[in-house]
């Protein structure tokens, strides 16, 4: 049997490919690529990476071979192909790629296919076809936000702890408001789905007065405890960590995961936590929603429930969302938290290394 000349990468060219191997703007065959050499680093044969990615065994070897001789450059670049010469030189081609990714339009915060033919003196459509070779999309935005939080590494790890591996004899709940729901009523009737045909829904709408929903999910078996209120005050979060005090058994502790809100750090609550022996608040860091499950539940509710909702007063929407958490409750859908801490604060160091490396430049 053949064996294949081994890869060994240093730190600098690993990070790259795992960068390009994750990579969702990236070109799709270079993240191929990379994925090829970084399994290939791991030192499995090129018979057994065919089959683990379900590729043919010589494209593998091909690619094994190019980094080997080239490196990096290796992996970004086709090698040439005969045919016809291509109809925009190749010098064009940077310079879109280059004005796309380092400059602004006059009077606009990114480039259009036609802002950016006008340009460079190129055709729309070709624009277009450079874009999508070289995986660029000005018109995207994605949001993002690293919590500041000095203690973040250690709430992240507590939380994730009680994810994975909840205490025995203990009950965790993830625990959140949902506020500033409103009532909206239609101004006009909408005309349901049949064929050929989709449902519609007038743009305006009456607002019929909001709630906030105090909300508890069992991280355990996935049931949902809970209740609305007209505001979300210390007096409510007091009135809810009370129901759930009566809720569970007295033999079971409780963890309460929670985020950062001075609601919830009101010096009366604390008062009612020393009182309160077996309940154990854990916070979230700050910037850090998406560490509570309880916000998988918040967004299931507004797109199964809400969004598309017809409310004709407060009580119709209170009502609501009280059916909808009994439907819950009655085939409860369990949220499984598989992210293990280490990786997540992989990620994030990563992110605070782009973002440092970005701002001094």
């Amino acid at each position: 049997m053949r064996v294949a000349r081994p890869i060994v990468l240093d730190e600098d060219a690993r990070q790259d490919l795992e960068r390009n191997a994750r990579g969702r703007s990236i070109a799709a065959r270079v993240v191929l690529r990379s994925r090829i050499v970084l399994w290939a680093a791991k030192g499995l044969q090129n018979l057994d990476i065919a089959a683990r990615m379900k590729i043919a065994p010589r494209t593998v070897r091909r690619w094994r071979e190019r980094f080997l001789d080239q490196g990096m450059a290796g992996l970004l670049k086709d090698a040439p192909r005969s045919g016809r010469t291509p109809s925009i030189p190749a010098e064009i081609v940077a310079q879109v790629i280059e004005k796309t990714t380092q400059s602004k339009p006059v009077n606009a915060t990114h480039w259009s296919r036609s802002t950016m033919a006008s340009e460079v003196g190129i055709s729309d459509s070709s624009v277009g076809r450079i874009w999508r070779s070289n995986g660029l999309k000005p018109h995207r935005i994605d949001s993002f936000k690293i919590s500041n939080d000095p203690n973040f590494a250690d709430k992240l790890e507590d939380i994730v702890g009680l994810y994975l591996d909840p205490p025995e004899h203990a009950v965790v709940l993830s625990v959140d408001e949902k506020s500033q729901i409103q009532a909206l009523d239609r101004t006009q009737p909408s005309l349901p789905l049949k064929t050929g045909r989709g449902a519609t829904m007038t743009s305006d709408y009456k607002r019929n007065g909001t709630t906030t929903l105090f909300a508890a999910l069992n991280i355990a078996n996935g049931e949902v405890y809970g209740e609305c209120e007209q505001r979300h005050r210390h007096q409510e979060w007091l009135k809810f960590l009370n129901k759930i005090d009566d809720t569970v058994p007295e033999d079971k502790q409780i963890h309460i995961i929670c985020d950062n809100y001075a609601t919830h750090k009101h010096a009366k609550v604390k008062h009612w936590l020393e009182q309160h022996k077996r309940f154990h608040v854990h916070f979230t860091p700050t910037s850090s929603s998406w560490l509570n499950m309880v916000e998988r539940f918040f967004r299931d509710l507004t797109q199964n429930h809400i969004r598309r909702g017809i409310f004709k007063n407060l009580e119709q929407l209170i009502m609501g969302i009280g059916d909808y958490i009994d439907g819950h409750n009655k085939n409860p859908k369990l949220f499984i938290w598989t992210a293990k801490a280490s990786d997540i604060l992989a990620k994030v160091s990563r992110a605070k290394a782009a973002l440092d490396k970005r701002l001094s430049v």
